[in-house]
């Protein structure tokens, strides 16, 4: 059955992906030529199935038979009106493919011959009909596109030479400051200077309900300001933005093959083979040929060939509405299938903004001067354990000095020059690496030590504390209800690290590691065959890991390393976005293998049936097109829902070139 959608052209597709940051004309211009395609029927489609339906009256009520076995009418309208599909027959042969639209013409040819016009007319009848409503269901993911670049403004206020003037957004440079007035949709990510209000940000986040933005909150393009004004200093443009990447990651996803859509192509195929072969073997045991044909007609492949594209997309796009950018086919297929989770702490389960909780110096050395040593060595530092120990020194009004020949060491710790004097702080095994000597029992601290040397003398430990997220204990017992195993991956000491997996409910977990030891013990698991997701919070230092994992998936606060190495990114912090999102991947999962297992004992009773002589080709053909139609519908589960005030989920349908094209 040929669902009615176009492959694009690699130009077309990045015109799509420019469009983001497009005037609006240019981008409804670019659809325009689709609009009646979209979200109607072509009226050639409709003609085409009217004038077979009362092709079809006619032969019924015998007019004009000027010929006593040939219905001039009934062989007209058949050849005509089934033109699309002995036309996509052809072409079939040609490339040597067996599709459903060759078996049916195999069967119409029959039909034809044996002088079964009237059956051939309501056959050629229930396939037209069936594509124009499968073209309609599989639409729906096409236009989900064009509702995201609805969100996209026109134009902008920009502050300019001390004056508020009204610019299109192509011309915004990043920098300048943008004037968000309350009702209006904000057209770039950025950063607010001034101003306060509730931002609707579904469309991004997934969040149901408004954020409140303040001076230093961050905003998104395609989010609506509700209540005040706010001045945005832009950051990120076009399809810089979260907006963009969003539509481009999810376009790039969509022209990906996932396994499974390969299986159902094969599946589709042998189908037919299997139909072609029943046909054979009933026409030889019973000569009947209108048995022959039922046989031939009842068996669809469609509900699996095209289904399957689209459950896949419209998971995709309902995943990105979430908050969660799937980026491939094949991603989402793992997440499905998904036994087991790698935490990272950092930003994951915990906040990421940890906080000085305890300095404990070694006698001779005072607290002052540790936390100074410590705070001037990390000046330089990125690292959210060395940004809390200079942001205690500097809330305690302890002196820093600037620092010099800062050196990080990945997973270990930072090495500084402060006043002639070289500084380590980090954890046990740098130091040693230094030939400090560290006490073989240090005091049991909560949270994470920051061990400090001066020198080649051990000088104290500061103890940093990282706030557990609300809800993460709760995602953490979704996955292991889903029978996922969730393992803790750490840093930390063995003491903080148990401490945390305590308070989360995680029976699993790995302490002192650094990055390369986190590799190791994904790719560990990974070798087993098991389908493996490593989350990472903070992206400071695992991205070897996310690649060794069948799934990497980097949080939205982490940095631009961790997104670009991982699979999936997740806009946010929040670990129930990752739950949702393994939700989705498997319902998807579920609904692709009910259309394979429902295909399957529907055609194999039908066939049974029609070899037996208890269906006719005309019923035969109602429940061809009926099976094919339900499980296609079955896929539409997972389409987004189209509300006008948030986002229909990124996602298109133009990647549904179904096997039976």
């Amino acid at each position: 059955m040929k669902v009615i959608l176009e492959n694009e052209t690699h130009e077309h597709e990045q015109h799509r992906v420019a469009s983001v940051h497009a005037p609006h004309e240019e981008s409804k211009t670019e659809h325009g030529h689709e609009e009646g395609h979209e979200h109607g029927v072509e009226l050639s489609e409709v003609l085409r199935v009217v004038f077979v339906a009362l092709a079809a009256a006619a032969v019924w009520l015998h007019v004009w038979e000027p010929f006593h076995k040939v219905s001039v009418i009934g062989l007209a309208a058949t050849l005509i009106g089934g033109y699309p599909i002995f036309k996509e027959a052809f072409e079939n042969i040609v490339e040597r493919r067996m599709t459903m639209e060759l078996s049916m013409t195999i069967a119409l040819v029959s039909a034809l011959a044996i002088g079964e016009f009237f059956t051939a007319l309501v056959i050629t009848a229930f396939v037209l009909a069936a594509e124009i409503l499968e073209g309609l269901t599989v639409g729906r993911g096409r236009r989900a596109i064009q509702d995201m670049l609805d969100f996209l403004p026109q134009t902008a206020s920009v502050l300019r030479d001390g004056q508020t003037i009204e610019v299109p957004t192509q011309t915004i440079l990043p920098g300048e400051i943008i004037v968000i007035r309350p009702g209006s949709r904000i057209p770039v990510d950025g950063q607010v200077v001034s101003g306060h209000s509730f931002v609707e940000q579904a469309a991004i986040t997934g969040e149901p309900m408004p954020s409140e933005k303040t001076v230093g909150s961050e905003v998104y393009a395609g989010t609506i300001n509700q209540a005040g004004s706010l001045q945005v200093r832009a950051e990120r443009l076009g399809k810089e933005t979260t907006f963009g990447k969003i539509i481009e990651a999810v376009e790039k996803a969509e022209h990906s093959r996932a396994p499974i859509q390969k299986t159902a192509d094969r599946l589709a195929g042998y189908l037919v083979y299997f139909a072609l072969g029943a046909a054979v073997l009933t026409f030889l045991i019973t000569h009947n040929i209108r048995s022959t044909i039922s046989v031939i007609i009842v068996a669809g492949a469609c509900g699996i060939a095209a289904g399957t594209p689209l459950a896949i997309l419209g998971a995709i796009g309902r995943a990105a509405r979430q908050g969660s950018i799937i980026k491939g086919g094949m991603f989402l297929e793992a997440l499905g299938r998904l036994d087991t989770v790698f935490l990272d702490k950092t930003g994951t389960i915990t906040f990421g903004e940890p906080t000085v909780a305890q300095v404990r110096p070694e006698p001779g050395i005072s607290e002052h001067v540790l936390v100074q040593a410590a705070a001037s060595a990390e000046h330089g530092s990125e690292h959210p354990l060395g940004r809390a120990i200079v942001r205690y020194a500097e809330e305690a009004e302890i002196p820093i000095y600037e620092p010099g020949d800062f050196r990080y060491e990945v997973g270990r710790g930072i090495v500084a020059r402060v006043q002639g004097e070289r500084i380590a702080v980090g954890n046990r095994a740098h130091l040693l690496s230094l030939g400090v000597e560290v006490p073989a029992q240090i005091s049991a601290f909560a949270g994470t030590l920051a061990l400090v040397a001066s020198g080649d003398r051990y000088c104290g430990a500061i103890s940093v504390e990282d706030q557990v997220r609300p809800g993460a204990a709760i995602a953490v017992k979704a996955l292991e209800e889903m029978k996922t195993r969730v393992i803790l991956l750490t840093g930390d000491t063995q003491s903080a690290a148990e401490a945390v997996a305590d308070q989360m409910g995680i029976i699993h977990f790995h302490a002192d590691l650094l990055p390369e030891q986190k590799a190791v013990e994904v790719a560990a698991h990974t070798k087993k065959g098991r389908m493996v997701a490593m989350l990472d919070g903070d992206g400071i230092n695992d991205a070897p890991a996310l690649i060794e994992a069948t799934v990497g998936v980097a949080m939205g606060s982490g940095t631009d390393v961790a997104r670009e190495s991982a699979d999936v990114v997740l806009i946010g912090n929040d670990l129930e976005k990752f739950v949702e999102t393994v939700r989705i991947a498997r319902r998807c999962r579920a609904i692709i293998f009910q259309n394979f297992y429902g295909t399957l004992i529907v055609d194999t009773i039908g066939i049974g049936l029609a070899a037996a002589g208890l269906l006719n080709p005309l019923f035969a053909a109602f429940i061809h097109v009926a099976s094919e139609l339900t499980f296609i519908l079955n896929s539409t589960r997972l389409l987004p829902s189209r509300k006008p005030e948030a986002a229909s989920g990124p996602m298109t349908a133009s990647a549904v070139t179904p096997y039976c094209r």
